[in-house]
């Protein structure tokens, strides 16, 4: 499967096209915050919080396979983290020792695939109207339309405090890369 990660959404296009265009287009926003980085970079905190660059990517990570596959499919998270310990609060943004900035690229990289399949397996289904498996007290549920749009919302925020974090660690600043520095399109 192709992947192409941080290009821009078409400036005309289909709905679909468009969200997800802005979501791979947060995807790659986050991924070249992140990227480059040593082990130091990733672990960087900034202030009092204990946030890193490293905890954002396996965050996100843990993100795409609980929303896409328990909240909109009904279905356990997917590999690796389907045997979480989900009793352990912030497990998921924690750096650990053996943890290194390409492990946790390749970690990001490989759920934000697995998570994009689910939403194409949604839109084969249902289309941008597909009805998700999750729903609220009242029991409605939302469509696959306000999913993506949800977890565009999660990635802006986090986004947000990649800029913060990677401006410290070595004065990284933008949102419009060098030609040749964005992610770019992953084959996975």
């Amino acid at each position: 499967m192709e992947i192409r990660i941080g290009h821009e959404p078409p400036l005309a296009g289909t709905e679909v096209e468009a969200l997800v265009g802005s979501l791979n287009r947060m995807r790659g926003y986050l991924l070249w915050k992140c990227g480059g980085l040593d082990a130091d970079g990733i672990r960087a905190t900034l202030g009092p919080s204990a946030l890193t660059l490293g905890g954002l990517l396996k965050h996100l990570a843990v993100v795409e396979a609980t929303t896409f596959a328990w909240k909109l499919h009904g279905r356990r998270p997917f590999a690796p983290f389907e045997d979480a310990d989900w009793d352990d609060e912030g497990w998921h943004l924690r750096v650990e020792a053996d943890d290194t900035p390409g492990s946790l690229e390749a970690l990001f990289v490989a759920s934000v695939a697995q998570g994009q399949a689910l939403v194409d397996e949604a839109l084969a289904t249902g289309g941008l109207d597909f009805v998700a498996e999750v729903q609220d007290e009242e029991g409605r549920h939302p469509s696959l339309r306000r999913v993506v749009l949800d977890i565009i919302e999660e990635y802006g925020r986090h986004v947000g405090h990649a800029d913060l974090l990677r401006e410290s660690v070595d004065g990284l600043v933008g949102e419009d890369p060098a030609p040749g520095t964005f992610p770019g399109t992953y084959n996975v």
